[in-house]
């Protein structure tokens, strides 16, 4: 009896480091966290984001606190993937070409610090490629402008509230008409151009 129980265990272990390598966690600001939500949930390989807060002081903050800018946290989505079927380099992508890196405390029609853009890695190896990704654009970008979104060791991430999670879903009216009021599509094929086209 005893050495079926070790075997279990001996198992149980096994197949919980096989699901923890199967996945891996990335943070990602871009202006408002719905939007960014919908960029990757659209990925092939992403099992789940979740939209929410970090880089602030406030120990778990609510959405009012956050948007006051008092706070020091801006929104975020925290992307949880299977690396053996997307890799952070193609996550990487979906965050440039989904947000403007030419402003720092504004996201199209929303400007405060709590919009403001970010990659939050939690690995040296995220760091690597993150930092790989920006100097290519740096190099590649379409647009005259410079790229002044930061690349920032990952803190707290806090989730947001759950009327916010899945809301282009829940609330696609209301979705579209702030996504396309805001002008956010336009800036973005404005800025991406042929990328966004791919």
């Amino acid at each position: 009896m005893r050495v079926r129980l070790l075997v279990f265990a001996a198992l149980l272990a096994v197949s919980q480091l096989a699901c923890a390598q199967s996945q891996a966690r990335a943070i990602f600001a871009g202006g408002c966290f719905w939007c960014m939500e919908e960029a990757f949930e659209k990925v092939p390989g992403v099992l789940s984001v979740v939209s929410g807060y970090t880089d602030g002081r406030t120990e778990n903050p609510t959405y009012e606190q956050v948007v006051s800018g008092l706070t020091g946290h801006t929104e975020a989505v925290e992307v949880v993937y299977d690396p053996a079927r997307v890799s952070y380099e193609k996550l990487l992508e979906v965050f440039w070409l989904n947000h403007d890196p030419t402003t720092l405390d504004r996201q199209f029609c929303d400007s405060g610090s709590q919009y403001r853009p970010g990659i939050y890695w939690l690995t040296d190896e995220q760091r690597r490629l993150a930092e790989a990704s920006k100097a290519k654009w740096e190099k590649e970008k379409p647009f005259k402008e410079r790229i002044v979104t930061p690349i920032l060791r990952a803190s707290r991430f806090w989730p947001a509230e759950d009327y916010h999670q899945d809301y282009y879903k829940r609330n696609p009216l209301r979705y579209q008409f702030y996504v396309n009021g805001c002008g956010r599509y336009a800036r973005l094929d404005e800025l991406w151009g042929k990328f966004r086209r791919k």
